[in-house]
């Protein structure tokens, strides 16, 4: 039963005297990408050390975790990570996985005094990145991820992401979703990663395909200015479908058409084709869609030649030159290319 306020407990169903090994705490807060992009600890920990893994995050991303069969336990809070402290101390655990590695994880770490190990963001290289322009390539986020674990004596298994989701079995009929067809995902949480919509219009008009829109209610303007803008069928689920229903979606579709979001991550859990425009951020800051051992296409469109990019490692709300030239001026004709 998962009660409602700051408390959140999924329990899988497990022989508690198979549990002889270690009692982890994984640590991520936030958001949508990174939480996906953590998916090979927990099963690396379940399925190597044995260990009883339980996995701690903010309550809006209950969601992206609860259908885990590697995550025993899961605490999430609404606001501060001490609506969760006391219940946390009582749990015991012989290690904090500490994958946020953020003045609040640390904050908790205090708390509950416990030997932790901790992920390296790697944030002075990716300050060279974007203030001096340094040519680096940063490992894989996932690798990074993982590194925690290996210091335990695990290894990277190299079965890729995971993403576990309950399918909703009238998904299709309820918006007569026509097969094939290609997924689009709008919006991004900065803008200088958001793909254009007069770009998005640009490659709908371009290609003869079934076109799904998803994305969360902050772009329904823009969805719908798009479909003003389309001669053709294309099925709207902006704001209309939650994340499980968006992974399904993408589950069951030919391509994603993505900028830098989380849905790209879940795309590559699904090991789905994926078309990646990118604006302020580069796939050099090792967050790229990753697919392990897997051998899956994926498709990276940049602007060549610009000075700026990157500009930030996060993103900013409007473009910091006013021209935004790494995402207008991408070439679609190479991108409606590359959906075929």
């Amino acid at each position: 039963m998962i009660e409602k306020g700051h408390l959140r407990e999924i329990f899988v169903i497990f022989e508690r005297k198979n549990i002889t090994a270690l009692k982890l705490l994984i640590v991520r807060f936030s958001s949508i990408g990174d939480i996906v992009l953590t998916s090979p600890v927990p099963r690396i920990a379940k399925e190597q050390l044995k260990a009883e893994v339980h996995y701690v995050t903010k309550s809006q991303y209950v969601s992206l975790l609860e259908n885990s069969p590697h995550i025993d336990k899961i605490y999430s809070f609404e606001k501060n990570i001490n609506e969760v402290i006391p219940l946390l101390k009582k749990e015991k655990y012989d290690y904090i996985i500490d994958l946020h590695n953020s003045l609040r994880s640390k904050i908790l770490k205090y708390k509950l005094k416990i030997k932790s190990k901790v992920v390296d963001k790697k944030n002075p290289d990716k300050w060279k990145m974007v203030n001096l322009k340094s040519k680096i390539t940063i490992p894989h986020i996932v690798n990074r991820y993982i590194a925690p674990l290996e210091r335990l004596g695990c290894h990277n298994d190299e079965k890729g992401l995971d993403f576990f989701y309950k399918k909703d079995k009238m998904l299709f009929e309820k918006y007569n979703i026509p097969t094939p067809y290609i997924c689009i995902s709008l919006g991004a949480k900065h803008f200088t990663k958001k793909i254009p919509i007069n770009v998005i219009i640009d490659i709908i008009s371009g290609i003869n395909k079934n076109i799904v829109l998803i994305g969360g209610n902050d772009v329904i303007d823009e969805a719908l200015e798009i479909e003003k803008n389309i001669d053709k069928p294309l099925v709207n689920l902006v704001g209309k479908i939650n994340i499980p229903q968006s992974a399904q979606i993408i589950d069951y579709c030919e391509k994603l058409l993505t900028a830098d979001t989380g849905m790209m991550h879940i795309a590559a859990a699904l090991k789905k084709e994926t078309i990646v425009l990118w604006g302020n951020t580069v796939p050099e800051f090792g967050m790229y869609p990753y697919y392990g051992k897997h051998k899956v296409k994926s498709s990276n469109f940049e602007v060549s030649g610009l000075k700026c990019r990157p500009c930030s490692k996060i993103g900013f709300d409007k473009c910091p030159k006013g021209h935004f030239k790494c995402m207008t001026e991408q070439n679609t004709e190479e991108i409606i290319s590359s959906l075929y």
